[in-house]
């Protein structure tokens, strides 16, 4: 398993917590995509168990965190 991919996904899902902490939604936003896209680049090529476990650990916290920039929209 690649620890380094993985590493890099825990830090742009931490950008994203922190954009929705300063309410930039957008930027939140647009950052979520880009991690979507590179966690579905992982998920094309995982071989493992592990890693199928460790993206689909990514995936629901993607999800959640997709749900918290609506709700942030809809603050606005």
């Amino acid at each position: 398993m690649d620890k380094n991919k993985f590493s890099e996904l825990k830090n742009g899902v931490q950008e994203i917590i922190d954009l929705i902490a300063n309410k930039n939604a957008k930027e939140a936003n647009n950052k979520l995509v880009d991690i979507s896209k590179e966690l579905d680049e992982l998920l094309d090529h995982a071989e493992e168990d592990e890693e199928l476990i460790e993206i689909s650990k990514y995936q629901v916290l993607l999800n959640q965190l997709q749900q918290r920039i609506v709700q942030l929209n809809g603050q606005n």
